[in-house]
């Protein structure tokens, strides 16, 4: 304030003019950023951060779900025994009774050598040296699946085939349908033998 009376006086007295004194506003004070402030600034940076990278994870869980569901399923092997729920067995009137025997070939993978096996329907027959029992319970000179059901569709030779059991040392190694002169990826599987239905015997015959 004395500085600011001493410039007055001096300018009033180079002018001749009294001069009033002029009042200079203080600047402003500035303004620092406290402690509390910064630690709440880095604090709100990480919680944004944080919630970023949650979100980004979520995303990518869900997406993994998604693919993981719609990943397609194997189907278990027909024959060795896969199915969930046991299967349905119906023998039309027009095939009961009128089929006598269904011929099996096993062959022997490793000598190369093949014996056939007349089977009556219901029956079973044992291979000698191999330690396989093969049984026929069911043919169906027509074979048609419909869901669970299993049957055949006329008592014409149209796709034959018939359903078999295989134990080997007492325990059951397959159960399911093998076809007439047609090779399936259900068929038995052994590393020593094949087992196919080579022929069928009406009865009477």
């Amino acid at each position: 304030m004395a500085e600011s009376a001493e410039g007055a006086r001096l300018l009033s007295e180079y002018t001749g003019k009294p001069v009033s004194r002029v009042r200079i506003p203080l600047s402003p004070p500035y303004c620092r950023s406290t402690g509390k402030d910064a630690i709440m600034k880095v604090l709100m940076r990480t919680t944004v951060g944080l919630l970023t990278v949650m979100l980004i994870a979520a995303v990518g869980v869900s997406g993994c779900k998604k693919k993981e569901e719609q990943k397609p399923q194997m189907a278990p092997p027909h024959g060795m025994m896969g199915e969930k729920h046991e299967a349905v067995i119906v023998v039309p009137d027009s095939v009961k009774g009128k089929w006598k025997s269904v011929k099996v070939a096993v062959l022997d993978r490793k000598s190369g050598k093949s014996a056939e096996y007349d089977v009556a329907i219901g029956s079973e027959v044992s291979v000698p040296g191999s330690g396989l029992v093969i049984k026929v319970d069911n043919f169906f000179p027509d074979f048609i699946m419909d869901g669970p059901v299993r049957t055949s569709a006329s008592n014409e030779p149209k796709k034959p085939a018939a359903q078999v059991r295989i134990m080997e040392g007492g325990k059951e190694v397959f159960k399911g349908w093998l076809f007439y002169k047609l090779q399936s990826p259900h068929d038995f599987n052994h590393p020593t033998y094949a087992v196919t239905v080579v022929g069928f015997t009406p009865a009477g015959k």
